[in-house]
């Protein structure tokens, strides 16, 4: 996988600085799977690796009355979420926790509850929704983005990704694998082409730039070299191989 300098979390939230979805998924998509967890003006949110709060936020602009609670291990990443709930004057609607998504212990139970692209904090989807899903009220959603093979993986997707054939499945696996616990699509996004494309350009052109303006900063050489490794793994590994879907799902 990718490898980054000695404080992987400032650098990562730099990484993301300009795609602070942390996934490939377009500012539209995100509203209309929104639109999709259909939820009452007053909602409960829960956002589990919430990173800057893209989700959580976005959440509340929906749920006008709601209350989103954001869940990540990186200071920096809360801190631009704190930063950005005060910008858009949502800061008396958001909290921050810092910890691991799995030590969470909410005090009630969620309307909405968030993982998308950070099921890895529960060692992958069915952890995810059995760990994120524990949050979810009776009535609830459970929104959840995960990678799947779009074709069988290369060599080269896999050596790029660090990944085994079996670590992901395709599509169809991974609906059977939400229904098998308890759990069913009401709606489901695959991101395209080009959302890929903008999230990865943006990903590796927020850590070079960061790099070529701090020149002087001891982890800039560093950061330049991962931003230069991660778009060779992408481009001559898995581009197009490795797709994203964020699926809507409600209990059987």
């Amino acid at each position: 996988m990718l490898t980054l300098p000695v404080d992987r979390q400032r650098i990562s939230s730099i990484a993301h600085s300009h795609h602070p979805v942390a996934a490939p998924i377009s500012g539209v998509t995100m509203n209309r799977l929104l639109r999709r967890a259909d939820r009452q003006p007053a909602a409960r949110v829960l956002d589990l690796g919430c990173g800057a709060g893209a989700w959580a936020l976005q959440a509340l602009a929906h749920y006008p009355d709601g209350h989103a609670d954001g869940v990540d291990i990186s200071p920096y990443a809360l801190e631009n979420a704190v930063t950005a709930a005060a910008e858009r004057g949502l800061a008396d609607r958001f909290t921050p926790h810092q910890r691991d998504a799995r030590t969470y212990v909410p005090d009630g139970d969620y309307d909405l509850v968030l993982c998308v692209g950070s099921t890895h904090a529960f060692g992958g989807f069915g952890g995810t929704l059995e760990g994120a899903g524990r949050h979810v009220n009776a009535d609830g959603v459970l929104l959840v983005g995960e990678g799947f093979w779009q074709v069988p993986p290369t060599p080269e997707a896999l050596a790029a990704l660090d990944a085994e054939p079996a670590d992901l499945t395709d599509l169809a696996g991974l609906v059977d694998a939400a229904e098998q616990a308890g759990w069913t699509p009401v709606y489901a996004h695959v991101s395209d082409a080009a959302e890929w494309d903008d999230y990865e350009w943006s990903w590796i052109g927020s850590l070079t730039g960061w790099a070529l303006d701090n020149p002087g900063h001891p982890d800039a050489a560093e950061a330049l070299a991962a931003a230069r490794q991660h778009r060779d793994q992408w481009l001559r590994g898995y581009r197009h191989i490795l797709g994203f879907v964020t699926l809507v799902l409600r209990r059987v």
